[in-house]
């Protein structure tokens, strides 16, 4: 019985930084595209920016699940690890989205809100996910 509550408390430590790094994830995309994204997502029902936000939550969820999962026995220095690791995806995820905008037209931010579709949503979250599986497998 002692073994669950001490596990159960090691998966309440994980969870509640991978929940930090995830509200770090929303805040990041909310800071790159202009408005406030809840009410571009909730209210205005933008499925752009509902894309570019869940391929995020996904790539910082992929990054820290791999740092749970393949880091050290020690749970501090896993805990540590899934949290460095999760800062470094969303630098990385900061960086790709500054490399996008920088070699397309148009301010990508603007264009990944726009209410009509664009491809640029997709080519972001493709590189959300790319990055997240490069950071994922230099853990592995």
């Amino acid at each position: 019985m002692n073994d669950i509550i001490h596990q159960l408390g090691e998966a309440a430590a994980y969870g509640g930084v991978g929940l930090v790094l995830l509200l770090l994830g929303v805040g990041l995309v909310d800071v790159l595209t202009p408005g406030k994204l809840g009410r571009q997502i909730w209210v205005e029902r933008n499925r752009n920016a509902a894309v570019v936000l869940s391929s995020a939550l996904l790539a910082i969820g992929g990054i820290v699940f791999t740092a749970i999962i393949s880091t050290y026995q020690e749970f501090g220095k896993g805990l540590a690890a899934a949290g460095v690791f999760g800062l470094l995806g969303l630098v990385l995820l900061a960086v790709s989205f500054w490399a996008i905008d920088l070699f397309t037209p148009g301010k990508l931010g603007a264009v990944l809100v726009d209410p009509e579709p664009h491809p640029a949503v997709w080519v972001t979250a493709s590189t959300n996910l790319a990055v997240a599986a490069i950071v994922s497998a230099a853990i592995y």
